[in-house]
């Protein structure tokens, strides 16, 4: 989602967005101070000797590369490009989990952009050079996107199965990674009927951040087969898009977002223009020490679509555009559970978790309708069934169903659009296509990331139901506090792993924790609510449904009350 400024429209009280880590356009890099390196950088040292420009040559590009961002459709030769090494593993249940040799990339967003031929920045602050960048075409020919010094410009590193994404380093801050298949292609997820575990210590991450991992419908190869204007392709992070439709992106399908280009009035390094990047997205993870949420958002048009006008959904047109970005969220503390999860919690967020979605179809096969979406915790050796709602009105379930959705609207007086967009039948048909991992630490310009953790929209009255998301205080999540008083937050992500429903984490020793949330009126009669899982190899929870509901297999990995 995009760092713009949104008019007031855009603070509904069913908005679970005001986000979105492509709101981070690779910023808050500045120019060096040094204006000898400037100067080298831009080509224009003319008074200087041959010899003394090449003493300082190595260092100028070197700068530009740890201080100067922006994105690019051509790929530069000024710094090579080394993805650091980030293994998953890809499980069943009948033959265990085979380890793959991925890597990360970072987004195009983040890169320095210089002019082909030279270190001539293209992009400077929050504007383009419109010489270099007259137009959209011109624009992409002229100039090109370099490699990246992942540690230390960036703050990011890899050992093994784990990546750290530091928030502040030098003069960046945050970050956005893609998982690659290979030096060209980003690694594709097709998850229907399968499960999607990694492992998060979030212990370092305050009010006001979000260490976000999550799914979008970008093209593998980055669009560089697509669009004959980018030649850098994933290798270089290109092809992001998202469900909020950002239009801070700087290149699309291969040209400069250049026409009607305006920068932020409260970012130095971040702009906008005229078009947006759409497609759908699976937020797996949206959280900090505080809070947690998982969001399907979907789109109606298929893949990544460069968008204009109407279709982007701006402003007081939020339900008109192509996707639905309110999205249907499961947040335990919104829902009706505030001990559940957060520091000294059920899940308790002072270490180490491991995340489970699982991706339930109506038939339990990879070719049927996507009908669930569901979140296990694993801590400590016990496994932990996600949260039952707890607000009159909706349910008392623990995962995503188009029911949920429909009563979690309908109690919060919210606009379902998530319904409107098709509900989550897009969603699998996105899985059927493949979806692209991301991975990324970010603070929001646009609403202090409020919805996350916060009571928000913060002119409505925090007890109604719904507007209460986490414990941070409506003041905190400033960007320029939180930048300054935690810049050493992180977040590590580890051991991905994807597969066969309960093939990817381990219940042995542990046991089965059940929370039922204090003042619940739960049904009598058993243990597992409505639509709660009741049964499946490798299950170790409660099998008695609350009356008058039955436990019926969907298939052998997984059954359901209803």
């Amino acid at each position: 989602m995009p760092r713009n400024v949104l008019p007031s429209p855009f603070y509904t009280s069913g908005l679970t967005t005001g986000r979105r880590d492509g709101s981070h356009t690779g910023h808050h890099l500045s120019e060096p101070s040094n204006s000898l390196q400037l100067n080298l950088a831009r080509g224009t040292l003319t008074s200087l000797t041959p010899s003394i420009i090449s003493r300082y040559y190595t260092v100028a590009f070197i700068a530009f590369s740890l201080l100067a961002s922006t994105r690019a459709q051509q790929a530069g030769t000024q710094v090579a490009e080394t993805h650091p090494k980030l293994s998953s593993q890809k499980c069943t249940k009948s033959g265990g989990c085979t380890t793959l040799n991925t890597s990360v990339v970072l987004d195009a967003n983040w890169r320095w952009l210089h002019t082909t031929s030279g270190y001539t920045n293209c992009y400077t602050g929050n504007a383009f050079d419109t010489t270099l960048c007259p137009n959209p075409t011109t624009c992409a020919q002229n100039c090109a996107v370099d490699g990246a010094d992942y540690a230390g410009t960036y703050g990011i590193t890899t050992t093994g199965t784990a990546l750290t994404l530091k928030f502040v380093t030098g003069k960046n801050v945050g970050s956005r990674v893609y998982l690659m298949a290979s030096d060209t292609a980003y690694q594709m997820f097709k998850l229907k009927n399968q499960e999607f575990t990694f492992d998060v210590d979030m212990s370092n991450l305050p009010c006001g951040l979000n260490g976000a991992l999550y799914f979008v419908e970008m093209d593998a190869d980055g669009g560089l087969s697509k669009y004959p204007g980018n030649k850098a392709g994933a290798k270089y992070g290109t092809g992001y898009c998202d469900a909020q439709c950002p239009h801070d992106i700087k290149f699309i399908n291969g040209e400069a977002n250049t026409i009607g280009w305006t920068p932020s009035d409260n970012d130095v390094n971040a702009g906008s223009g005229q078009y947006g990047t759409c497609c759908t997205e699976m937020d797996i993870w949206e959280a900090n020490l505080n809070a947690a949420a998982y969001t399907p958002h979907v789109c109606s048009t298929k893949g990544q679509t460069r968008c204009s006008g109407t279709q982007c959904g701006d402003g007081s047109n939020r339900y008109g555009g192509i996707c639905d970005k309110d999205g249907c969220d499961f947040n335990s503390y919104r829902m009706g559970a505030p001990n559940f999860l957060g520091p000294g919690g059920t899940v308790d967020t002072r270490s180490k978790i491991t995340v489970v979605t699982q991706f339930i179809t109506a038939d339990g096969t990879a070719t049927g309708a996507l009908s669930e979406i569901r979140r296990i915790y694993v801590q400590n050796g016990k496994v932990i069934q996600n949260s039952n709602v707890n607000i009159p009105g909706i349910s008392p379930v623990n995962s995503i169903t188009e029911n949920f959705c429909k009563e979690q609207k309908t109690k919060f007086g919210d606009t379902n659009d998530f319904a409107a967009k098709g509900g989550l039948k897009p969603m699998g048909d996105a899985f059927n296509n493949g979806m692209v991992l991301a991975l990324s630490i970010w603070d929001d310009h646009a609403a202090n990331m409020l919805w996350l953790d916060s009571s928000y929209p913060t002119n409505k009255d925090p007890s109604v139901p719904g507007v209460k998301r986490g414990p941070c205080a409506t003041t905190s999540g400033k960007p320029e506090d939180v930048e300054k008083n935690s810049p050493n937050a992180s977040v590590t992500f580890s051991n991905i792993k994807f597969g066969d429903i309960g093939s990817t984490y381990s219940t042995t020793g542990g046991t089965t924790t059940t929370t039922t949330t204090s003042g619940s009126t739960q049904p009598t009669g058993g243990t597992v609510p409505q639509w709660g899982q009741c049964g499946g190899i490798g299950y170790t929870g409660p099998t008695v449904c609350v009356s008058p509901y039955k436990c019926n297999v969907q298939n052998p990995y997984y059954s359901q009350c209803y």
